[in-house]
């Protein structure tokens, strides 16, 4: 990993260039090098924005945020409301005034639908986010302290890895409450020595690179050393795996809810929805196609955003 450190203290790297000037005499193009390393992030995002992959990707992530922040803005129907369901709408096919139908309850699928994208998108966000900074936080002292501490957080680390995702969430989540809450830190609990791992191995690249070396040896302390030097050049593939398992935590949270121990009703999930469907799906397969189409194209989307995070980071790639 490139260093992509920048300047901040002035009298930190004015040392750092003395220091590599008297060690070897640099080459006429030293300078514009260690510019061009320090450019990672803003060259990720300049391959990001001309890769078509990443824009088709954010923009249907952008628009999945959206309809989970606000559906009212999408459907004038509150699948909440007293009477919104009436059974004599039973399975009733797409028409023009309700165009994906009804389900087996007489409810309208396409207001259910929009309105159950704010329980999966927030099970991705919330149990992402929480592993990346349980798994992170603890890769990052792991890697960069080393000794017992990593041996101890390590041997930790391995007893979750032996719990299936899935079964694990099974397990614990049928003496749970059944809620997009609780579903995040189910599968953040199982899912974080991913990033723990990832994290601490890319701690370990870095940590003896030479400008880490040149930083200790100038006196700067383990904190500035660690934000400044470290978690920038390790953070790049943690933020990679987090955006592709993204899609694979709201995937999970279908599961779960397709099982009956996930979210549960009155609350709407696509899971839930699909679950639901599956009883009547050959009779009117309009209940079931629509829901599970957009948690496809929701965990495409995502899908597709980390991988072409990954290919713009990664410098073998370039």
């Amino acid at each position: 990993m490139r260093d992509t450190t920048t300047v901040e203290d002035s009298m930190t790297d004015t040392q750092l260039a003395g220091a590599s000037a008297g060690a070897a005499a640099p080459e006429g193009d030293g300078k514009k090098k260690k510019e061009r390393e320090a450019s990672l992030w803003s060259d990720a995002v300049s391959d990001l924005r001309r890769n078509p992959v990443f824009i088709i990707g954010a923009l249907l992530v952008l628009f999945m945020l959206v309809v989970s922040a606000v559906p009212s803005l999408f459907t004038s129907i509150d699948p909440f409301a007293a009477g919104s369901c009436q059974l004599g709408d039973s399975l009733k096919k797409p028409s023009a005034d309700h165009w994906f139908g009804f389900d087996i309850q007489g409810c309208d699928v396409y207001a259910r639908t929009v309105f159950a994208a704010r329980n999966s998108v927030i099970v991705g966000i919330v149990t992402t986010a929480l592993v990346i900074i349980v798994g992170g936080s603890l890769g990052l002292l792991a890697g960069w302290v080393g000794g017992i501490t990593d041996s101890i957080l390590s041997r930790f680390t391995e007893i979750f890895f032996a719990i299936p995702l899935l079964l694990g969430g099974m397990l614990i989540m049928s003496a749970l409450p059944g809620n997009a809450w609780t579903v995040s830190i189910v599968l953040a609990t199982l899912g974080w020595p991913q990033i723990f791992r990832i994290m601490r191995s890319s701690v370990l690249q870095n940590k003896n690179n030479d400008y880490v070396v040149a930083a200790r040896a100038l006196g700067a302390g383990t904190m500035r050393i660690t934000l400044r030097h470290i978690l920038p050049n390790a953070i790049a593939p943690v933020i990679v795996v987090g955006a592709i398992s993204l899609g694979v935590y709201i995937s999970a949270e279908a599961a779960l809810s397709y099982l009956g121990i996930g979210v549960q009703p009155p609350q709407i999930s696509w899971g839930l929805m699909v679950s639901d469907a599956s009883v009547r799906w050959l009779q009117a397969p309009h209940v079931l196609l629509f829901p599970a189409a957009a948690l496809s194209i929701t965990v495409l989307a995502f899908i597709m955003v980390g991988d072409a995070v990954r290919d713009a980071l990664d410098p073998k790639l370039r």
